[in-house]
């Protein structure tokens, strides 16, 4: 534990050495979190690591071990098993947790949410566990939000295009090995056979991934579906955080070769008759949302907010009622981490009275 200042919140980042951890750390920094006390957690094997933050040193501690009384508010990113094993402890001796992972984001009692689109889901948390959505859904909730609020929003398809870092640090190394075997034995004999490199067996992506594009992400749900669990979290998760329990909504995950920042390509159908020039007009006022011309993902990554452009009649849809746009966002950084961060901010201000 370290004492930061003499106000704020008693803060506890659970799986603060990991690599959605090491960004979080950053942006608490950065956006000038009221922090009190800052505790540090993860498993026995980074216990005793000591970070630094903000000129402090702090010791990661043991969750196994750690006395969680007097934590305010705890972030947590340390994967499914974890959260469903801690969270209820962590509430139990007091805290509001806000988890990452996708173990209770469907969970009735629990608050899934976006900050910008439904910040007022906050105000009564029952079991104190709020849970951060799915990288992909996060990005494209603060367009729909909008557009929804608008001209209504009755049907949702979308495609992703989904960086290895969402894989985690395996994921990236595979991208990095892979791309490197390529370019070593000439990566441009790719133009006529897929056979003519010999690529390193997939590590953590189930196929080869650089200079390819892998469309699975996920387990196959066991519900005749077909579908993969990635692909429902988009269509579960947005109804939840849009309060649209019945929307039609239909995704397909791809796993793409770049390094961090998903893209999404979205086809969105209203009850209200929309011009892309309108929708532009809505979005760029709306919270967390850039629009540009040709969103990229190195345009986004490192960066706060969702991109959106490419916007233009969808051709499909029987008169003006549909649009069709891309969007990009750092998966890393408001997909994971920037939001639970800002989750905790609306937390201290709404549940303690101290300001962000």
């Amino acid at each position: 534990m370290a004492r930061i200042s003499d106000s704020g919140v008693n803060l506890a980042v659970l799986g603060a050495t990991g690599q959605v951890g090491m960004v979080m750390r950053s942006i608490l920094a950065e956006r000038k979190f009221p922090v009190k006390d800052l505790r540090f957690l993860a498993s026995a094997h980074s216990a005793g690591t000591v970070l630094e933050w903000e000129g402090h040193q702090i010791t990661v501690e043991d969750v196994a071990k750690a006395d969680l009384s007097g934590i305010d508010i705890a972030i947590f990113s340390a994967g499914g098993s974890t959260s469903k094993q801690w969270a209820p402890k962590f509430a139990q001796a007091g805290a509001f947790v806000v988890d990452n992972s996708s173990a209770w984001r469907m969970n009735k009692d629990v608050p899934l949410v976006v900050s910008e689109v439904n910040p007022d889901d906050l105000d009564v948390i029952p079991k104190k566990i709020v849970a951060n959505p799915n990288c992909s859904t996060m990005a494209i909730m603060p367009e729909m939000k909008a557009l929804d609020t608008a001209f209504g929003l009755t049907r949702l398809i979308a495609s992703t295009y989904q960086a290895v870092s969402g894989a985690g640090r395996n994921g990236v190394l595979q991208l990095k090995n892979e791309a490197t075997a390529a370019i070593e034995q000439g990566a441009d004999k790719l133009v006529f056979s897929g056979d003519a490199i010999d690529f390193p067996e997939p590590t953590k992506v189930v196929r080869t991934i650089a200079f390819d594009a892998v469309p699975f992400i996920g387990d196959i749900v066991d519900d005749g579906s077909e579908e993969t669990d990635e692909e429902q979290k988009l269509r579960n998760e947005s109804r939840k955080i849009l309060h649209l329990p019945d929307l039609p909504a239909s995704c397909t995950c791809v796993r793409i070769p770049v390094f961090t920042a998903h893209g999404m390509s979205v086809n969105a159908e209203f009850s209200k008759d929309v011009t892309p020039d309108e929708a532009r007009a809505v979005l760029s006022k709306a919270p967390g949302v850039v629009v540009t011309d040709i969103p990229t993902p190195l345009m986004a990554a490192g960066k706060d907010p969702s991109f959106v452009g490419r916007i233009r009649q969808d051709q499909a849809v029987p008169g003006k009622k549909g649009l069709s746009m891309f969007i990009t966002n750092d998966n890393l950084r408001k997909g994971a981490a920037l939001n639970a961060i800002q989750i905790a901010e609306i937390i201290a201000d709404k549940h303690f009275d101290v300001k962000a």
